[in-house]
């Protein structure tokens, strides 16, 4: 396998140890891995205008060939596809994503956002959780149906994230070590 360039962004208050992106960045980089974990302004009070604008430095700085989100990410990353001002990756992954039209004061820049008609990656998944407060799962699949992409449902994984016990997670580990991922409906 190609060397792989891998962006973890965090979502809303950030995601360090023991959540599971410290903890991928971790192993991804015992293996040589360029992995890139950078800290967006204001984790706890984010604003999607300041996010976009970090987050667009670091893709093109970075260059990665691989993006994984977590939560408030994948909105953001949704922003960024509806833009269409970013370069396509080759693999993406949406974990736990908020529902379109989230209403929580701290984080309303953000919203509502519509699902994008192009991810910007030839190939992604979404992953969800059947008990995400964030996300009731009748969402996630209207979710899953408009993106076009596979979906891998966590049984009772909360927000998939550290509360909810995901700090090693090999699953994902062994997911983006593998050759094998699943295609966009839409890599133009």
């Amino acid at each position: 396998m190609k060397q792989d360039r891998t962006l973890l962004l965090h979502g809303w208050g950030g995601s360090d140890y023991p959540h599971w992106q410290s903890w991928l960045a971790g192993e991804l980089a015992k293996d040589y891995g360029t992995v890139s974990f950078p800290l967006i302004q204001h984790p706890h009070f984010p604003h999607l205008n300041r996010w976009k604008r970090e987050v667009k430095s670091h893709l093109r700085e970075f260059k990665p060939n691989t993006v994984v989100c977590h939560s408030l990410a994948s909105t953001l990353w949704f922003h960024l596809c509806n833009e269409e001002q970013i370069e396509e990756v080759e693999r993406l992954l949406l974990v736990a994503p908020p529902r379109l039209d989230c209403e929580i004061e701290t984080i309303k820049s953000f919203f509502p956002v519509e699902a994008p008609k192009k991810l910007f990656a030839k190939k992604a998944m979404l992953v969800v959780s059947t008990d995400d407060p964030y996300m009731p799962i009748d969402s996630a699949w209207e979710l899953q149906e408009a993106l076009g992409i596979p979906m891998k449902v966590v049984e009772n994984g909360g927000h998939i994230n550290a509360d909810s016990g995901y700090g090693e997670w090999p699953w994902i580990l062994e997911y983006l070590k593998s050759e094998t991922l699943c295609s966009t409906k839409d890599s133009r």
